[in-house]
């Protein structure tokens, strides 16, 4: 009985074909027409006789054994499966009786039976064949003739196999569903791990058993590129998981062609890391909101620029009168926030350098036009993907006044302090000016005219006074001022008179030159 096999090697096909012909091939006519016809074939052809004996081969058979003549073949059967062992792509070695050149000797039929082939002592294989029969008969319906057709196959399964392995190693997870019946047939590690499916559990599925494209973004256009078999674009989708659950993926699908069937090839991308992140930096967000909002210290969210507000919470608007709606989106500038446009300037060019403050004193215009001292501190945070800077804004005023206040007082005592020690001098002259810079002047770098205006200081006089004794314009009095200051460096009068004393000079032993004598 003759039967077909599969691309595997099971039992199934079509009937062989069958060619009718007068008399005997051998020595005739016929065989050499038949050799003339066959020889340039790209397929390998061999022709057997009923009685095992091998008739003939063309070109392209004995290249794909690797052989220069038709008698390295092997004269009959058993020559031939003495010189070349055969095995299933399953690596099953091929029973001699089931050797496709015994089998259509038999009398059996079969098409597409794949055979790795390799020479007599060799451990792998050379080849690997697609081996078709073809059963010539006479007149009498007897057979005359058997032939192999041959396929070299090689590098079709060499590709494949190298796809396979990389299909198998790549990370990315994969799946590969054949389009003919939408069933999975291969999946790789990375799919399972990424979803905790069993390999059993895939393959063999329908696509609606597994259906990667259930809750697709664009589940239609999918569904419409899997029917046409066109390329899936990328798009977002929760993957159910077999546990429960689903897994949030990138989805994409490439048509590929899987031993010359059609298939679509499934790549996934795991999002499900950047969910979790986007879910804690949401709930991180709204637990740094809630503690903006109720902070006791004056707070707001601004551009990384310094030209605007995005957000503000209650105690600012308690500190500076500006509700939320009255500032946010306005520029500082404009509502005149800062004291003045130089100190804006400033403050927004350190920003907008990458500079932050830390404790930095500077005064703001409330939104009844009172004057602030405050001190600012800022920070840098990213809010939505978005990077800003956190103000926080302290209000110091009421000390300031303070300190003022007592600014004051130690002026006045210092109008006459001939009796305080020099040490005294210099702690009260720190009090008055904690961050004055220590100058490495000395009364000798003084000019005769400084140091009429620095005795005169020293003695309690204003300005309007000294400009009296020294007969000469207020304007110039406070130009005298102006240098001695600058070269001494301080810049209040009690801070020139400890720095006179820090020297020995009480400013009595010197003598003014008469008036006009500038």
């Amino acid at each position: 009985m003759a039967t077909c096999e599969s691309t595997d090697g099971t039992p199934g096909g079509a009937p062989p074909a069958v060619i009718p012909i007068q008399k005997s091939l051998r020595d005739s006519a016929d065989l050499r027409h038949l050799q003339q016809i066959i020889s340039g074939l790209s397929e390998g052809v061999i022709l057997i006789d009923p009685d095992q004996t091998m008739l003939w081969a063309n070109e392209a058979a004995l290249r794909m054994h690797g052989v220069e003549a038709f008698k390295d073949l092997g004269d009959t059967v058993d020559a031939y499966r003495d010189r070349f062992q055969l095995r299933y792509r399953n690596n099953h070695p091929l029973d001699p009786k089931h050797y496709p050149i015994e089998r259509v000797v038999s009398g059996e039929a079969f098409s597409e039976v794949i055979v790795e082939v390799f020479p007599a002592g060799s451990a792998e294989p050379q080849w690997v064949h697609q081996v078709r029969s073809l059963v010539l008969i006479d007149q009498a319906g007897d057979p005359e003739c058997l032939v192999l057709v041959l396929q070299d196959v090689s590098l079709r399964f060499e590709a494949e196999e190298r796809f396979e392995q990389s299909f198998n190693a790549n990370p990315a997870p994969a799946v590969i569903c054949r389009l003919s019946d939408l069933r999975y047939v291969k999946v790789n590690q990375g799919f399972l791990d990424m979803t905790g499916y069993e390999k059993d559990q895939v393959l063999g599925k329908t696509a609606y058993d597994v259906d990667v494209l259930e809750n697709a973004e664009r589940k239609e256009l999918a569904k419409e590129r899997l029917t046409e078999r066109r390329t899936i674009p990328q798009m977002e989708a929760e993957l159910s998981l077999p546990e429960g659950g689903t897994k949030l993926v990138i989805v994409a699908g490439q048509p590929i062609d899987l031993g010359e069937e059609p298939c679509m090839l499934f790549t996934f991308a795991d999002l499900e890391p950047r969910r979790k992140a986007e879910a804690s930096l949401k709930h991180s967000e709204e637990r740094f909101t809630k503690t903006f909002r109720r902070a006791p210290v004056a707070m707001a969210i601004g551009e990384a620029d310094g030209h605007l507000l995005c957000d503000t919470n209650a105690a600012f608007t308690r500190l500076t009168g500006y509700s939320a709606d009255e500032i946010i989106g306005r520029r500082l500038g404009e509502v005149k926030f800062w004291e003045t446009a130089e100190v804006r300037r400033a403050i927004e060019a350190r920003l907008e350098a990458g500079g932050e403050f830390e404790n930095f004193e500077t005064r703001i215009t409330t939104n009844d036009g009172s004057i602030l001292d405050i001190v600012i501190s800022t920070e840098t945070i990213h809010l939505s993907n978005a990077e800003c800077v956190l103000w926080v804004f302290q209000d110091i005023t009421a000390r300031k006044h303070s300190e003022l206040e007592l600014v004051e007082a130690i002026e006045a005592v210092m109008k006459d302090t001939t009796w305080f020690s020099r040490s005294i001098m210099e702690k009260l002259a720190n009090v008055r000016s904690p961050h004055r810079q220590v100058s490495s002047a000395d009364l000798n770098d003084l000019t005769r005219r400084e140091r009429e205006v620095l005795a005169l200081i020293c003695r309690g006089l204003d300005d309007k006074l000294i400009a009296r004794e020294l007969d000469v314009s207020g304007n110039t009095v406070r130009n005298h001022v102006a240098r001695l200051y600058g070269k001494i460096g301080v810049n209040r009068r009690n801070a020139a008179v400890a720095w006179a004393r820090e020297r020995g000079f009480d400013g009595d032993s010197v003598a003014i030159r008469a008036p006009n004598g500038s």
